[in-house]
This record gives structure tokens, sequence and C-alpha cells, in this order.
């Protein structure tokens, strides 16, 4: 049997669901039952009540879909694959930031660890933290983490002034100002499309900023043909297979998210066979984790 089909086979008998983000190898999406952002995944988690979950993406997606869905056991093929960004916003820094700023709004961007969104107000996406801090009273004082870079084109859009956490996701970083210029002179005409975790000086060059959900509704419901993508060229892969008779040109250099391309199809494998790595939390937790998700749900349902 090919390594698909023993997975398949193994997803069978586990009665699993997988799951991947569309930044993670194309043979880990072609195998998955669904894919899609980190949200609209971990939604689906918890619609599917499937009793076993495997997570094919960051680790901080899969203790988001464990937060959504406590009865699952959820699987996380490689514990390696974590989210560096994530990681820039410790619990204990934000407990103190809260201490030293009474009456401060903490709003946490989804990509953030369970420990730290027991520390936090309110859960945002990339696709939802326009409307939802729009929402909220211009008076209201606000911290943003862990991206800086999301929240300065939040401030820059909606006129706000939220504190920044000096957070960044590595790989939108590294996306400067001259690839999206190169790539415009090199294919004249196509629409630029950026993830809002970018600089802001790259947003400005864009046509949309949109997160990946975002944009893969865009390019499917936009009459234009061509298209330049500013993102983790793994999405790459779903939007040519959703559009085949529109063109895609990603940046050069490559935009390469490391750990999302840690999960191989013999990580799924492995996991599958011996239901491990699985993720675990405690229940006090998951629980307080849960509560800013739930109200983010509650704002903007």
């Amino acid at each position: 049997m090919t390594l698909e089909e023993e997975i398949t086979e193994l997803k069978r008998q586990r009665n699993a669901v997988i799951l991947a983000h569309n930044y993670t190898r194309p043979e880990i999406q072609d195998i998955a039952d669904f894919v899609g952002d980190s949200l609209e995944l971990s939604r689906k988690a918890a619609e599917c009540r499937a009793p076993v979950i495997v997570f094919c993406g960051v680790r901080f997606m899969a203790e988001t879909a464990k937060i959504l869905s406590p009865e699952s056991t959820v699987l996380h093929p490689n514990p390696s694959s974590g989210c560096p960004m994530a990681d820039m916003a410790d619990p204990r820094e934000v407990e103190e930031y809260r201490e030293k700023h009474p009456g401060t709004l903490v709003v946490a961007y989804v990509n953030t660890t369970a420990a730290t969104k027991t520390a936090v107000d309110l859960c945002c996406t990339s696709g939802n933290a326009e409307k939802l801090i729009a929402s909220l009273p211009p008076e209201q004082k606000i911290l943003f983490l862990p991206d800086a870079n999301l929240g300065s084109n939040l401030n820059i859009k909606l006129n706000r002034h939220m504190d920044l956490w000096p957070g960044y996701c590595p790989t939108h970083n590294r996306i400067m100002p001259e690839h999206i210029l190169a790539a415009k002179e090199k294919h004249p005409g196509a629409l630029v499309l950026v993830h809002p975790e970018c600089l802001p000086a790259v947003v400005r060059l864009a046509d949309q900023a949109l997160s990946t959900g975002g944009m893969l509704k865009y390019v499917r419901e936009s009459a234009h043909r061509a298209f330049i993508i500013g993102t983790e060229y793994g999405i790459l892969h779903r939007m040519q297979k959703e559009n085949p008779d529109k063109t895609f040109y990603p940046l050069e250099p490559a935009v390469v998210c490391p750990n999302m391309k840690k999960i191989t199809l013999e990580d799924v494998l492995f996991c599958l066979r011996d239901m491990a790595p699985e993720i675990e939390l405690p229940e006090d937790v998951r629980r307080a984790a849960k509560a800013p998700i739930d109200r983010m749900l509650e704002a903007l349902p």
C-alpha cells in the first residue's frame, strides 16, 4: 500500500478526521478531510465531533481544536511544529502588563498559546480582527498581541491607538516592499494579495490585505485572472486546485514557514498508528482559554 492508502485505512479504523492548514505541504492538504485557516479548522473540529482529530498545523492551532473539542482526542503529528509568534507573548508578561495598565482591554490574535489565552479578554483572527476592533468603543484602551504588524495595520486603517505587543510572524516579516515592487514589474496587471501580518509598508503596496480564508474567497469571486500572492506559498496549491483557469504568482524568494512544512505523511501515519503525540490541556486552562474565544464568537458569530 502507498502511504496515502495506509493513512486512509488507519483513519477509517480510528474513526478519525484529518484537518490541514492552508500552509501545509500539498500532499498533506490532499489527504485531509478539511483544509482551511486555523479558526475554520477548529470550528470544523467542534462541529464534526470526531472521536479522533489529526490536526496538521502548528501547535497553537491544535490546542485551539482541543479547547473547542474537549471530548475528542486531538493528535498533533509533529510536536516540533510550533509558532514562533505565538511563543512571543508569555502569559506572565501579559499579566504584568495588566497589573500596570488597569482598564485596558487585552485582545489576543488567535495565534497565541492556550496559556496566553487564559490571560486575555478577547480573541480575534486575521479575518475578523478589523470588524472586532471597530466594534469596540473608540475610547477603550486596548493592548493588541502578539502581532505588532497586524496591530499596526489595524491602527492605521481604523485610526486607533492600540498598544502593540512586540511580536511578529518571522515568515511574513521577511516580505519587503521591494519584493512586491519586483513582482509587480515582473507580472504587470496581476492583483497583489498580502496577509495583514505583513509590514505596513508592504500592505500599502497591495491591492488587498486578507487572511488566508479571505484570499481564497477573493480569488474565487474575482473576475480578475492573475494574482501575486504575498503569503506562505503553501496556499497556492489550494488556490490553483480551486481556480484552474486563473494564474497565481508567488513572491520571490519563496515565502516559506518552516514549521508548517515539518509535518509529513509519515508523521500523520505514525500518529494515527500510535495515537500520539496527543494535545492535552488541564481543564482549568482549557476553560479559561475558551472564554476569550467564546466572547469573540458571541460578538461576531
